[in-house]
Order: structure tokens, then sequence, then C-alpha cells
């Protein structure tokens, strides 16, 4: 089994791979096998793509298998919808599941008879109170629980109300099952916890077969002994359900088919700065029609990081440099933007957008561009379409990597950004200015501006402008200008939707917000109307590019078309933050 270690992976140390290396190297299981078991009733979110990589990579590093288990013990929550989207998330993020994906309900009958199995050896009951009352009588940190009135009922009785329980002869919330362990036990999961409901409601894995449904905490440690899982990896917030976990493992026992019962281990959740991770409040803000869906770019769902343009490598990297710890922190956020921006840096294609344009108008062009002919002698790769008045000038579509070229069509109209000209520039401003006219246009000529015109507020609306024709591709011989800006033409640029991004919630802890609604940040969206260059316009859908002095975005996965192009901002293009 030794053999089967992953040697690229001995760098990762925490504390769980260190317990598996000891078994390993006690040959205490023939195979590693982890599991990922998501309830299927939302969309997975980045506090599960910590978990995914956690037991997926263990398994692939210790030469093991992780299985897929959606653990689907409340069929009014969850929907087929939800099963299909966490497949293509695992899948999406580069993971791929043992054999099959698994259900908790393909082991409901067996869970039955295990339950039955309790009930005979005395360690579990029928009970009678209404789900107020076993509320009240169950007690608090300071008071122990009060029994059930059925609490000692026999054997018999017990099996016949459990029988009636599943022909359907009680309505919901009449009767429970619980387990019968100890009410005044300090840790209040094992003051005789519920382990099976009356639910008259159809799966959608079952159908109509049951009418009684386990509970989570019954058939999650059940579910991985009968899959043989070796390592039930959660977050620590089910440190306190680990003794129920054990008890449920033990009590069903090597008579019930239990060979290698199963351990359960705790790890630290990742909690991100305004960031709410919360299915059920992820939730309610798809519901309220806050966010446009579980997929909107703002969501911390994975999907929605995914249409947001963040990359399964950057998500990867991210979790790996956050570590598996059981010390609770938050992480702030720019380490994940660092990572996704780590992993865009030489995978995509650069091209221009102006994200709010100012139309400037070169006065000279036709005449600069008389002598082109001349220039082509000099190795300007470019070509000069006379009928469009038009200069198409090839440029690499990255500066360090092979991808071909793309190219730019250069007009006597051009946009450039409004923040490149402004009367009044503050301090340390190096672009165009009433003061500094001259400035380098993005692989074409210097450009020096000639006037602005304003309209009646007082704004700039135009500039007029000359370019030197001797500095298309070169500097000017007699002058040194400094800056360059990017720009795209007016008249073969194309309009598109651009997408711009802050953080969903303004509150740093979100969560701690007692109204969801005042944690959220009226600006996390905003639309522009801008201008890119061709070749961002005929990208596929779901293509990543950086804007060039703007930033990482990606073409909307649902929306993008040529003659209507859509991108959402997947992060800024720099950040002065440095990962410790």
């Amino acid at each position: 089994m030794s053999d089967a270690v992953n040697k690229e992976e001995h760098e990762k140390n925490d504390f769980i791979r260190h317990i598996i290396r000891e078994d390993v190297a006690n040959d205490k299981y023939e195979q590693i096998i982890t599991r990922f078991p998501p309830e299927p009733n939302g969309y997975l979110h980045l506090g599960h793509v910590k978990s995914i990589c956690l037991n997926f990579g263990i398994a692939k590093e210790f030469g093991g298998i992780c299985n897929l288990r959606f653990d689907d013990t409340n069929p009014t929550a969850e929907k087929q919808d939800y099963i299909d989207n966490i497949k293509n998330d695992v899948k999406w993020l580069g993971f791929e599941w043992a054999d099959k994906p698994y259900y908790a309900s393909d082991y409901f009958d067996q869970l039955h008879e295990w339950a039955i199995k309790l009930i005979k050896q005395g360690d579990a009951y029928v009970d009678l109170q209404t789900p107020e009352q076993i509320r009240e009588t169950r007690g608090s940190f300071n008071e122990p629980g009060k029994p059930s009135p059925q609490r000692d009922a026999s054997v018999e009785d017990n099996l016949q109300r459990f029988d009636d329980m599943k022909n359907g002869k009680y309505a919901e919330g009449e009767a429970v099952l619980r387990a019968k362990i100890d009410m005044a036990s300090p840790n209040m999961n094992m003051r005789d916890p519920v382990i099976y409901r009356v639910m008259k409601q159809a799966h959608h894995q079952t159908g109509d077969k049951w009418c009684i449904y386990p509970m989570y905490d019954y058939a999650h440690p059940l579910s991985d002994a009968i899959e043989g899982i070796t390592h039930s990896i959660c977050t620590l917030e089910f440190e306190d359900h680990r003794p129920f976990y054990d008890w449920a493992v033990e009590k069903v026992g090597a008579e019930g088919g239990i060979k290698y019962p199963p351990h359960q281990y705790e790890f630290s959740r990742l909690n991100v700065d305004h960031t709410m991770t919360s299915k059920r409040k992820l939730k309610q803000l798809v519901d309220e029609g806050i966010v446009t869906g579980w997929d909107d770019p703002r969501m911390p769902t994975i999907a929605g990081m995914r249409r947001r343009g963040y990359t399964p490598e950057g998500l990867r990297d991210f979790c790996e440099r956050v570590g598996v710890t059981k010390s609770d922190s938050v992480v702030d956020f720019r380490l994940l933007e660092f990572s996704i921006r780590q992993s865009l840096e030489n995978t995509t294609a650069r091209g221009m957008a102006v994200l709010k344009p100012l139309k400037v108008t070169i006065t000279n062009f036709e005449e600069a561009l008389s002598e082109w002919e001349s220039l082509k002698d000099e190795g300007v790769n470019a070509r000069w379409d006379e009928a469009e008045k038009t200069l198409w000038i090839n440029q690499p579509k990255h500066p360090n990597v092979d991808m071909g070229e793309r190219e730019i069509p250069f007009t006597e109209t051009i946009y450039i950004d409004q923040g490149d000209y402004e009367l009044e520039p503050p301090k340390g401003y190096k672009r165009l200015s009433p003061e500094k006219s001259e400035i380098r246009l993005r692989n074409t000529y210097v450009l020096a501006v000639t006037e602005h015109v304003l309209d009646d507020a007082g704004n700039v609306v135009e500039l007029k402008a000359t370019i030197d024709k001797t500095t298309l591709g070169k500097n000017p011989e007699d002058r040194k200008v400094k800056g360059v800006i990017h720009w795209v033409s007016a008249t073969k640029g194309v309009p598109a939707t651009v997408r711009m991004y802050e953080h969903l919630f303004s509150a740093e802890n979100p969560s701690a917000v007692p109204d969801l609604h005042d944690a959220l940040n009226p600006n996390s969206l905003t639309v522009l109307e801008a201008v890119v260059e061709p070749s961002l316009a005929n990208a596929e859908a779901g293509s990543r590019f950086q804007f060039e002095r703007e930033g990482y975005f990606v073409a909307d996965a649902e929306e993008h078309t040529a003659d209507k192009p859509v991108f959402n901002q997947i992060v800024s293009l720099r950040d002065n933050y440095k990962p410790e």
C-alpha cells in the first residue's frame, strides 16, 4: 500500500495526512477510501471546494478512492437540479469519483433493518410526543433532559409502532424513532436523538416507497460503514456529533455486517471575509431575487464562481494555500483573488476594451496613413484597407506565451477611457490633460491632443488629436513620451456589456448580521456599456481574457454572443496583497 503513495505530494503534511501516513505505514487498511457526501439541498459553495480538494486529493495521493455520495435523507429540500449541478461542480474542479455516484437512499432498506436491530437490542424506541414536547423535554446545557413516557416501552410495542410508522398509520409529527442513549448526557446530541421521522413525501430516488426517512446523523455514519470508508473527514461543527457517529456504528456492530468501523476526523471549515456560505441564506438570496440565481457571478457558489470566470486551478491553489488545520480562522478574500490571478496570468489572451468610452477624432489620420506604403518596408506587421480607411495591426494575443496573433483595427475615430483625460488631474497623474497632451496609444502611434470638447455641464465629450506618423512601432527620435493607454476603434469596435463586481456583502462577517439585507453591498454590481476590439467580441462564451490595463474578464457563458458581447469581471489586474 505504501508504494502507492504519490511521492510528489510529500510536502503536504497537515494533521490528517499525518494520520493517514501512519495508517499506511502500519498497513491498517487494504486501501484508503474517503468520500465527499453533500446533501443535495442547494448548490455547492466555496466551503465545499476545500472539502472536495481534501477528500479527493487525499484519495489520489495515497492511491485510494473517493466516493461521491449524496446524503439525501430529506426529500422536501432536495432536487435533481442540485444533484446534477453537484456532479458538474466536482468534475469541473478536476476530480473523478470512484465507480458511480452513491446515495444514502441506496441504503434505505439496510438502514431500516438496522433500526429494527436497535429496537430489538433495546437501543431505540418510538416516541409519541409532539415535536414541541420533545424540544421542551430535551433539557439545556445546565439541566438534563426528561425521559419520554414511551422510553421504557417494550420491544414488542416499539416494533409494532415502528412498523405502523413505516406503513403510514401515523401522521407527520405524531411519532419518531429515537436512539436510547442518555437524557442526562452533557452532549446534547446524545440525549436520545431522533433517528427516523414520518415524512409523507415522494423521494427523488426511491419514489413513493417510503413514508419514513432516516435522519442525517443516523444515515451518515452507517452509509460510511456500508461503503467501507476509512477516513470520514468533515468540518469542526460535526465534532460534537462524533460520539453519536461512533455509537451508531458500534451498536450495529460486526453482527450487522460492519467489518471495519469508519473513523471521523474534523478540520476547520473555510471562512472567508465578506463571504457567506450558509446554503439556507444563499437560497434566500435566490428566492427573493436579490441575485439572478445560484450561478450569479457574485454568489460564492461553485456555479457562480465558474460563471464569474474563476478557474479550477486557481481554486485548488487557494485551498492548498489555506491548508488543513483544527483552528478556526478567517481567510482574507484577497488570497482567493491572488490565486485566481496567478492562474490567469499565462493562460489568458490579451485584448483591449474601453469600459467608459471617450471619443477621439484623429484630425490628420488620412494624411498620416497616406505614407503607409513606406512603413511596410520597415517591418511593421499590419495591413492597410483603403476601401475602409482602416489600418489592421497584427499583435500577439499574449506577450510571453505563444497563443497566435489578433488583428486590431485602427481608424480615424477611436475611443479611450474617460479616466485617461482629466481637466484637473490629481497629483502624480501621468496620462492626458490640458497640460500633458502627448501619450503612446498601445500598439500604434504617439498621439497628441489638440483640443477638448465640453458639453453644457462642463464634461469632456470628445478630444481632437493628431498622431505622429513616424512612431508606429517605434519611439520618436527627438523626445521621450511617457505613458501608454489602451484604445478601441470607434467604427470597428463592438459595443459590449461589461459587468463589474464588488463583494456581494459589505459586512466583513455577514453571518453575524441578524438581517441578511443589512449585510448586502448596494454596489456589488455595476453594468457598463463598453466597446471592445473585434477579437474579444468574436470569442467563444466562457473564454477568459485580460483586458489590458483593466483586469481579467470572461465572456459570459450564458449570454455572450458575437453580436451582443457580455463580459463578467473575474478579478482586478493587480493588488498589493502578498500571501504570507
